[in-house]
C-alpha cells in the first residue's frame, strides 16, 4: 500500500478512540503514561491518563488551541498551546493531525518489532517556524498506527507506542 492509501480512512474519518504508551525523554524530564485518546477532526478532542495510578483520571480537553485538565469532575484551564511546545497530553493528537493534514515528507517499508510497517515523516511546523516532524509506523496490513514519534529541531521529543486503535466508522457498524 501507498502512504495516500494507508492516509486516505484518517483523512476521511469522523474520529477514532486510541490507547498508547506514551513517553517523555528529555533533559532529566522522564516522563511514561497509558493515554486514551478520544480524536474528532476539527472537533473537541480527550486525553485521559490511564497510568501511571498516581494521576489516573486525569483528562485533557482540546479544543483548537483551548486545553483544559479535569479530574473527579473539577476543571482547571491549562492555557493556550502556543510556541513550539508540544505537552505530552497533545501527543496522539498531533500524531493524528500529522496522519490527515501534514505534508509528506518520506515514506518507507520497514518492520517495526517484526511487524510489516510503513514508515511515514510528516511536517507539521509550527506557528512559530519550528521544524515538527511527526513519524508514525502504520502496519501494512490494516494500515493501524503501531509506534509514533515527534521531533522538535531534529530531537525526538514524543514517543507513543500504541496499543489499541479504532476508527469510530468501525466502532459504529
Amino acid at each position: 500500500m501507498t502512504a495516500a492509501q494507508l492516509r486516505r480512512p484518517y483523512q476521511e474519518m469522523s474520529g477514532c478512540v486510541m490507547e498508547a504508551q506514551v513517553s517523555c525523554d528529555q533533559a532529566g524530564a522522564e516522563w511514561t503514561a497509558a493515554l486514551r485518546c478520544t480524536y474528532i477532526p476539527d472537533g473537541d478532542c480527550t486525553v485521559e491518563v490511564l497510568s501511571p495510578e498516581s494521576i489516573a483520571g486525569v483528562r485533557a480537553v482540546i479544543r483548537g488551541a483551548e486545553q483544559s485538565l479535569e479530574y473527579e469532575g473539577e476543571i482547571l484551564n491549562a492555557g493556550r498551546l502556543s510556541g513550539e511546545e508540544i505537552s505530552p497530553a497533545v501527543c496522539l493528537i498531533r500524531l493524528m493531525d500529522a496522519l490527515c493534514s501534514g505534508w509528506l515528507l518520506e515514506e518507507n517499508a520497514e518492520n517495526w518489532q517484526e511487524v510489516s510497517c510503513l514508515r511515514l515523516t510528516v511536517d507539521q511546523s509550527g506557528s512559530q517556524g519550528g521544524k515538527i516532524l511527526s513519524t508514525l509506523w502504520l502496519r501494512t496490513e490494516d494500515g493501524r498506527p503501531l509506534r509514533g514519534e515527534i521531533a522538535v529541531e531534529d530531537e525526538i521529543i514524543l514517543t507513543a507506542e500504541f496499543t489499541s486503535f479504532e476508527f469510530y466508522d468501525k466502532m459504529n457498524q
